[in-house]
């Protein structure tokens, strides 16, 4: 039984270690099994550098081909899962072929390397950041091992926000409008906005303010969209009044929310909406949906 056992031990171990991985910032990502794990985050133009260390296993050689690492950018679409779409592919060399009879340590470096899209893990589909080893062998199997990373780019606040005023009614039944102070807001943002009713003569029992999230994948007859309600904030409980105003405040900073994307690599798109919610006393809903434009401010800013 230990015979068997063995045979089937990993020939060595490989790890890649960051340069800076004591000081680089970390964030809580979920892996492919639903488990949270930390990884390192990156952001657009940073250098991509560490050390890749290959130990074999106590007693064992490792006959190769060259050893190479490479920095992948991938979309994976869940309809189509297992394939990848590599939007970003580099590589570099580290060895020649060879024989590993003990541990050995190669530096590498991707200088500047442009990430232009951000990580994203949605309903339908998954875009990643990889750098992947690879010990190429004759006859055998490769040996391959990987390491995520997260991107993040920041951008700075919108030179121009204007405000959404909108009227929203049922003719010579309902007649109320509303207004936010902006259309575009930062992660961390408050939405502030007042509606006012100008005409109430049906019973409203009450009124929500939800932030959905509608996410496109695919194309033509591939094409999916998922719609997720993120949060739902009460903004009143009773029967308004004409000429009543109800204010409207909405942190965004409980919610896990990612920027507005713009057709992805032609793969996906991600926005956001504003969902006003009228519920009157027959159950009877009513609701008026407005897009808004989400960003990454930087957390210094």
């Amino acid at each position: 039984m230990n015979l068997i056992a063995g045979a089937f031990k990993p020939s060595c171990k490989i790890s890649i270690p960051f340069a800076d991985e004591r000081t680089r910032k970390q964030v809580r990502v979920k892996n492919e099994n639903g488990q949270a794990v930390m990884v390192p985050l990156f952001q657009s133009q940073e250098n991509i550098a560490g050390e890749v260390i290959i130990e074999p296993a106590h007693g064992k050689k490792i006959e190769h081909n060259g050893v190479k690492i490479e920095l992948l950018g991938q979309i994976e679409l869940y309809f189509d899962r297992g394939n990848f779409y590599d939007f970003t592919s580099l590589v570099r060399e580290l060895d020649l072929p060879g024989t590993l009879y003990e541990r050995k340590t190669y530096p590498f470096e991707f200088s500047t390397v442009e990430m232009q899209y951000e990580s994203y893990s949605g309903i339908n589909v998954r875009l990643r950041y990889v750098l992947k080893v690879t010990v190429s062998r004759n006859f055998v199997n490769n040996i391959v091992e990987y390491m995520d990373f997260v991107v993040r780019n920041y951008i700075p606040a919108p030179p121009i926000n204007n405000s959404i005023k909108m009227e929203v009614g049922i003719e010579d039944c309902l007649h109320i409008e509303f207004e936010y102070g902006k259309s575009k807001y930062h992660l961390k943002d408050v939405i502030v906005g007042k509606i006012y009713f100008l005409l109430v003569r049906i019973k409203i029992k009450n009124m929500e303010l939800e932030i959905r999230r509608r996410e496109s994948t695919g194309s033509g007859t591939n094409t999916y969209v998922e719609t997720e309600t993120l949060s739902k904030f009460e903004l009143m409980d009773g029967v308004p009044i004409r000429g009543e105003s109800i204010p409207v405040r909405l942190f965004l900073s409980p919610y896990e929310l990612t920027p507005t994307y713009h057709n992805i690599n032609n793969k996906f798109s991600v926005k956001y909406f504003l969902n006003l919610v009228l519920v009157d006393e027959e159950d009877r809903r009513y609701f008026k949906q407005q897009e808004i434009t989400v960003y990454r401010l930087h957390e210094n800013s």
